[in-house]
């Protein structure tokens, strides 16, 4: 699996919201593109990732 850049192994297949949750994003604020098509904010919970997978994650930050 290819998170930004850095690939690593998964255990096992994880929901993608878990696994975004476990590198320490906060699902509500981040766009996730999965093999380069937009995951759905409301399917975070349901699709499944796997060691084949590129995402490319990428964190809103407020500020003024």
């Amino acid at each position: 699996m290819i998170v930004n850049g850095e690939s690593f192994e998964l255990d096992q297949p994880l929901p993608l919201i878990e696994l975004l949750t476990k590198r320490g994003y906060d699902p509500a604020l981040v766009a996730v593109l999965l093999n380069d098509k937009v995951a759905p904010k409301g399917s975070l919970g349901q699709i499944t990732v796997l060691n084949d997978d590129v995402l490319e994650v990428v964190s809103f930050v407020g500020g003024g």
